[in-house]
């Protein structure tokens, strides 16, 4: 039986979602009013804004029909793993539009960009209303190690996205790639398996196993952020013209591997003190 709740959308959660979901939907108006590209960028920035806009107004849908209890599924884990990628979605969008596809005289796709950073900036207020504060019952991707597995499959996400061929060419460049996907699947493995309850499963204590895999991340992710750019660059200068050409995604690699062994060794000093440094009370 389905029984409305007027709460989800009178409550500060509810009201960020609505804005979510009018925001989204200007920024996929005016740039399809500006017209289409044959661009994987501008197919990247239209997906971005049509799905986030979709799955919120989804979960405003459930929510305010209370069929949200019915779903089989860890909804707050959910809910929150959601809202963080629509951040970092909404924020390389916000990046990868303007770059491309804005000019000084471009009034619409101007208009556009701001709503995109105005949405980024809304996705991120519901990624701090739902965290879980200190000394809260919640599920673990609401915590900040759970928030940081999303960032890190994100992360992964755009390093598969930005490879070229010539890792095929070098043997470290392969292991690399094999860090990134050994990676990117067990943090996709804990999200799915926390969304569906299923950690239960786990024959050993979680915590301790996410610690030591956290531990051996960083330690891969290390050696990726030597060897990416030693094998990437060595004897291979940034080709002229290159407006853009599969260097800068070498260097988007680069980047994003940085970025990611940031997030572990954070990962790993949050789940290193939770282990042996907090005794439950």
């Amino acid at each position: 039986m389905i029984t409305l709740d007027n709460r989800s959308v009178t409550m500060p959660v509810g009201i960020v979602r609505i804005l979510e979901i009018v925001l989204s939907c200007v920024c996929f108006s005016l740039v399809a009013s500006v017209g289409h590209y044959n661009n994987s960028h501008w197919a990247w920035c239209m997906f971005t804004w049509c799905f986030c806009c979709f799955m919120s107004l989804f979960i405003l849908i459930l929510e305010c029909t209370s069929l949200n209890v019915k779903v089989p599924i860890s909804w707050d884990d959910f809910t929150t793993a959601f809202a963080m990628l629509a951040t970092l979605m909404m924020l390389a969008a916000s990046i990868i539009y303007p770059v491309f596809f804005v000019c000084s005289s471009c009034s619409r796709p101007i208009a556009a960009t701001v709503m995109s950073c105005l949405c980024f900036i809304v996705y991120a207020v519901e990624v701090g209303l739902t965290r879980a504060k200190p000394g809260e019952i919640s599920g673990f991707l609401s915590t900040v190690p759970g928030l940081l597995k999303v960032l890190e499959a994100f992360v992964a996400c755009i390093i598969f996205i930005s490879l070229t061929n010539r890792y095929s060419q070098y043997p470290g460049l392969q292991w690399c790639v094999a860090v990134y996907s050994l990676c990117f699947i067990f943090a996709l493995l804990i999200i799915i398996f926390t969304i569906c309850k299923l950690l239960a499963l786990c024959p050993f204590p979680f915590d301790k196993v996410l610690t030591g895999y956290n531990v051996l991340a960083v330690i891969m992710y290390m050696t990726a952020v030597v060897i990416w750019p030693l094998y990437s660059f060595q004897g291979n200068p940034r080709p002229e013209p290159c407006d853009p050409c599969d260097w800068d995604n070498l260097v988007v690699v680069s980047f994003m591997t940085c970025i990611n062994l940031i997030a572990y060794i954070v990962d790993t000093c949050y789940s290193v003190r939770l282990v042996f440094f907090i005794t439950p009370a």
